[in-house]
């Protein structure tokens, strides 16, 4: 700081990134190919390989699925996983919260779209997006799938 004193540092003096505002969009991945904003339930069970540890599903979620026991958190008969947003995150941003414009957690940003990895060298807004896990899949794993809903009495939840 004392050689660079023009430059403007983050407030914790080590450049990483503190804050970023977006907005919840899709985008265009490449010619004919676009990604919707959102990712469901349904997606989850299509998906299924057990064959792949990162497609497995559990028994206990099929069974929630299939017999649509969603509880609050069904939306359009489905339950909403995670959504796409035009947030500028970098290495080390997963785990953050992600709050709308009246300071509700919606969700919790774990990921970048492929297309969107440069965007720490060039940050390309019609392509680069973050990706975080909707906070109602994440409310909905802890009540019906674990079935922990007694930790959601200590938080206060909007609908």
């Amino acid at each position: 700081m004392e050689f660079d004193t023009e430059r403007i540092f983050y407030p914790d003096a080590n450049l990483t990134l503190r804050i970023s505002y977006g907005d919840i969009s899709g985008y265009d991945a490449r010619d004919a190919v676009y990604y919707k904003y959102f990712t469901t339930l349904e997606g989850i069970i299509e998906k299924e390989n057990p064959e792949i540890y990162d497609y497995f599903v559990p028994e206990k979620l099929k069974k929630l699925h299939k017999t649509k026991d969603y509880g609050k958190y069904e939306q359009n008969g489905t339950v909403p996983v995670a959504f796409a947003a035009t947030n500028h995150t970098t290495g080390g941003n997963s785990g953050s919260p992600v709050i709308n414009s009246r300071g509700e957690l919606i969700g919790i940003n774990f990921d970048r779209a492929w297309e969107g990895v440069m965007s720490d060298l060039m940050f390309n807004p019609a392509q680069c997006r973050n990706i975080s896990v909707d906070i109602r899949y994440a409310l909905f794993i802890i009540e019906k799938f674990a079935g922990a809903g007694y930790l959601l009495d200590e938080m206060k939840i909007e609908n």
